[in-house]
């Protein structure tokens, strides 16, 4: 029988361990390094902030709702 992956249970049967199931120096790979590199370099793309546009609209259509629901209340 060809088994490419050998029965976890039969440690005298597994490649890389030692006699008495030890795992010996260099067979485990080493230790990850920190993940602080690991994402785009965002240093092209500074934060600006909001554009002058959108925050007149948004100050517009804000106090267009207030007046509506001023008059509104006035009117009741």
């Amino acid at each position: 029988m060809d088994e490419k992956y050998p029965d976890p249970d039969e440690p005298g049967h597994t490649p890389g361990l030692e006699p008495g199931g030890q795992v010996p120096p260099g067979e485990t790979p080493p230790g990850e390094d920190s993940t602080a590199g690991a994402g785009p370099d965002e240093r092209h793309n500074p934060a600006t902030g909001w554009a002058k546009a959108p925050v007149i609209i948004l100050a517009v259509l804000v106090l267009l709702f207030l007046v509506y629901f001023l008059a509104w209340a006035v009117e009741l």
